[in-house]
């Protein structure tokens, strides 16, 4: 007999039934998954070595926890999986709007329920599915939002005084009584609506106009902040933050091959819908890599971070800017070209705000800045690397394909060119075709195209040729081209 047929409470006595809090579920069953050696938050990655530990020990002290990060690092994902270590079903008191215990009733309708039908009493089951609360905290949020009001209809439907409790009408935290109840960005509460969490946290009890009531709810409480947010538009109270158990410091994907777990994790559906298009591991690495240089960017605002979901919307427009160039030439397939990257600049401008310096440079030359930084950190992992500082005269790898632009007009990339125009093109330049084969040894066929584009572009970053927008495309001279040819 699955236990969850049960309908009556004399039943669940037969059956041997034992409640548990809400911490202690959560407590329990995460010593069940450490000892079965199970992944406990799915999907998170990065943090194997840091947040997760930190938080299953909260975990495990049955605290209270406020996970502190900037914005775009799994704050609220994490808050979400702990959905996973709470029991399938719980009993409850059948009609009870804050999910009584059969076996320790808090509200009134409960108790005189069971006090009139005994074990007769009818029990339903509140699947884990149901047990979770989430409210984003605005400065609109009001304490009967959060912890409830009288009811004026309720007290003249049932011709109660406004005296009697039975007319409260609870708010979402009373309804979150045995539940997980998550308030995102915490500090966006005001102080007074902060203040009024503080006896549902310590000692159990709730007070609507004037009501006292001893209601001792069980829930595992999860807030979520910004760290900017305690300057920018508010701050979590002390006495508030002092009942919280334990705070926990999110962070950025702190390597590149983490990033691009994350990035394809979460691309994964469209990237299944475009098959067609093949992504070069390079393009990932650049990608990944402009998050990274906007982090340490003088134009980007670091209180303000730069979230995971750059990436992920970049990576988007980035297989969009391929799939339109594919359905404009009537091909049946393509790859993702360097060039492709100035189709990612208007998830980058949404994803960033500016210092002043920033503002002042606008937001698409900061989009375009953070591209070629990306190619500057990534370029010397596959070529010779171009020091500042250079002997006059002294030979370089780079100089019979600097020679070769200096003998040519303009090379031109054009958007819209086919694979094979577009291929043509970089096959033409002799000295690109033997660096990329001296140098390339590590870069599978199939992205050595992807690997000429990018010479090309960090020799343009490291000064050593020049790069100019055109009429649906990008121009390449040397470095004195564009004056020259501009007399």
């Amino acid at each position: 007999m699955n236990i969850e047929n049960i309908q009556t409470l004399g039943a669940l006595k037969k059956a041997g039934y034992v409640t548990k809090s809400v911490k202690d579920e959560l407590r329990d069953n995460l010593i069940g998954k450490i000892k079965n050696k199970e992944t406990v938050f799915e999907g998170i990655w990065g943090y194997e070595d840091s947040v997760i530990p930190e938080l299953e020990r909260a975990i495990l002290s049955k605290h209270n926890i406020n996970l502190l990060g900037l914005r775009g690092q799994a704050k609220t994902r994490l808050a979400r999986q702990m959905l996973n270590l709470l029991d399938d079903y719980i009993p409850y008191v059948t009609g009870s709007e804050i999910h009584d215990d059969p076996f320790n009733p808090l509200s009134r309708f409960a108790k005189e329920l069971i006090a009139e039908k005994g074990d007769d009493t009818p029990i339903s089951w509140l699947p884990k599915e149901d047990r979770f609360y989430e409210k984003l905290a605005t400065p609109d949020v009001t304490v009967a939002d959060l912890i409830g009001d009288v009811d004026p209809i309720k007290a003249a439907n049932l011709k109660l005084s406004y005296a009697d409790d039975r007319v409260i009408h609870f708010g979402m935290i009373p309804r979150a009584n045995r539940c997980i109840f998550v308030i995102n960005e915490l500090p966006d509460l005001q102080a007074r609506i902060q203040v009024s969490l503080f006896n549902i946290l310590q000692e159990g009890d709730i007070q609507i106009r004037g009501f006292k009531l001893r209601l001792p709810l069980d829930i595992q409480f999860v807030f979520t902040a910004n760290p900017e947010d305690y300057t920018n538009r508010g701050s979590i109270v002390t006495p508030l933050k002092d009942r919280i158990g334990s705070q926990i410091l999110t962070h950025y994907p702190e390597e590149l091959e983490v990033a691009k777990k994350i990035t394809q994790q979460e691309v994964s559906a469209l990237l299944s819908e475009n098959k067609e298009i093949y992504v070069p591991e390079l393009a990932k690495d650049v990608l990944e890599q402009i998050s990274f240089e906007a982090r340490d960017s003088e134009y980007v605002d670091a209180k303000s971070g730069v979230s995971v979901r750059m990436s992920i919307t970049a990576y988007e427009n980035l297989l969009s800017t391929a799939k339109r160039r594919m359905l404009i030439n009537g091909d049946s397939g393509t790859q993702v070209r360097l060039t492709d990257f100035m189709g990612i600049i208007p998830a980058i401008i949404g994803k960033i705000e500016l210092v002043y310096e920033g503002e002042q440079e606008g937001a698409a030359f900061v989009a375009e800045t953070l591209i070629e930084e990306a190619i500057k950190s990534i370029f010397p992992k596959y070529f010779p690397e171009i020091s500042k500082l250079e002997r006059k005269g002294e030979p370089t790898a780079y100089d019979d394909i600097i020679s070769w632009f200096f003998d040519q007009d303009g090379f031109e990339l054009i958007d819209g060119d086919s694979d094979k125009e577009y291929q043509q093109k970089l096959n033409a330049i002799a000295p690109l075709n033997d660096l990329a084969q001296e140098y390339g040894h590590d870069v599978s066929q199939q992205d050595q195209y992807f690997l000429k584009e990018l010479l090309l572009w960090g020799l343009v970053a490291y000064k050593k040729l020049s790069k100019q927008r055109i009429n649906k495309g990008l121009q390449f001279n040397d470095l004195y081209g564009n004056y020259i040819s501009g007399l």
